[in-house]
């Protein structure tokens, strides 16, 4: 084997493959290995060291052993050493499709005429150059009559078909994905697990200042009919995200929760209509009433082994206010 592949091809070809390896197996992201981790470069270049250190080694030790041979086994193992298989399959194509003749034939070739003494050869169009130009015809002919006959899509139908595809299978996960829930496609949660992390995220942030039970205190009664800034879903939401009025009003909690969790409070927060606080706050804003705001009053809520209701607003509960948060704008 070392004779048939020479050491040129040897050590680069071993080299690339462990490259390979390496950066199979090493999870760098979108950088190569070797650049984003410098202990992986300096175990490159020692590899490399090593295999140009084993060509060298293993030459040194062949010609040391070739000088301690008799002339008749030198004889022998140089003539063994021609006789290795040698690989012209590549030469001999690469002279094929070149198409010339060779220097000592070039008499057949020469034109009659000459220029100042410089005669022209007849050179036929090298072969390579004619299966190109013979595969160029094929492909536009092709071409043609997909794109012009058949009325193929051409790249930009192409692009916008799958822009299309890709769009449909964007809202097809958003119905999956409660995560990615905006303003835009909130909706209200009626899963009890979805309201006992709302009851968690308004004991955590809202009590304060709307009371355990939503009767309000600094923040509005959220019991009521009445709302400052809207009732819908899509309203509560949007005044959680980004705040309630200006300078009076509730900060803004999208830097402090998550999309969801925004939902799920707001879908909470609705769950209160129609309760009795045990001392409700004046009402303030406007009557509005939302078809929609009893789906999750009215869910199902999933009880402890003593039958206690684990989502349902308590009036009785007592949470330790830390900093009094801003007022929910209703």
């Amino acid at each position: 084997m070392k004779n048939l592949i020479p050491s040129w091809i040897r050590v680069p070809v071993l080299f690339f493959i462990i490259l390979g390896t390496v950066e199979f197996f090493v999870d760098s992201g979108k950088q190569p290995a070797f650049v984003k981790y410098p202990a992986v470069l300096l175990f490159l270049l020692l590899v490399l060291f090593i295999l140009i250190a084993i060509e060298g080694i293993v030459g040194s030790l062949e010609n040391v052993m070739f000088q301690k041979l008799s002339p008749e086994a030198k004889a022998k193992f140089i003539a063994e050493k021609n006789k290795s298989a040698k690989i012209t399959w590549l030469k001999d194509t690469y002279i094929k499709l070149l198409g010339s003749k060779p220097i000592e034939q070039e008499g057949e070739i020469i034109l009659d005429h000459s220029y100042d003494g410089i005669k022209e050869l007849d050179n036929d169009l090298p072969p390579w150059w004619k299966y190109a130009f013979y595969i160029s015809i094929v492909f536009a002919v092709v071409y043609l009559i997909r794109y012009e006959v058949f009325g193929g899509q051409n790249q930009i139908e192409e692009l916008n078909e799958e822009i299309a595809e890709a769009q449909v299978a964007i809202e097809a996960y958003k119905k999956t994905a409660k995560g990615l829930v905006d303003v835009n496609t909130v909706t209200i949660l009626t899963e009890a697990s979805d309201l006992t992390a709302g009851k968690n995220v308004f004991q955590t942030n809202c009590v304060a200042c709307h009371m355990a039970d939503g009767g309000g205190g600094i923040g509005p009664n959220l019991t009521d009919n009445h709302w400052i800034l809207g009732g819908d879903i899509k309203s509560i939401f949007h005044t959680i995200s980004e705040g309630g009025r200006s300078g009076k009003g509730m900060i803004a909690w999208k830097a402090q929760l998550k999309p969801l969790e925004i939902a799920q409070v707001a879908s909470y927060v609705l769950t209160f209509q129609g309760t009795t606080p045990a001392n409700p706050k004046v009402a303030e804003g406007d009557i509005i009433v939302d078809p929609n705001a009893g789906d999750a009053s009215e869910a199902p809520t999933e009880t402890s082994e003593e039958g206690e209701a684990e989502v349902q607003p308590d009036s009785t509960l007592q949470t330790e206010a830390e900093v009094p948060a801003e007022v929910i704008s209703e």
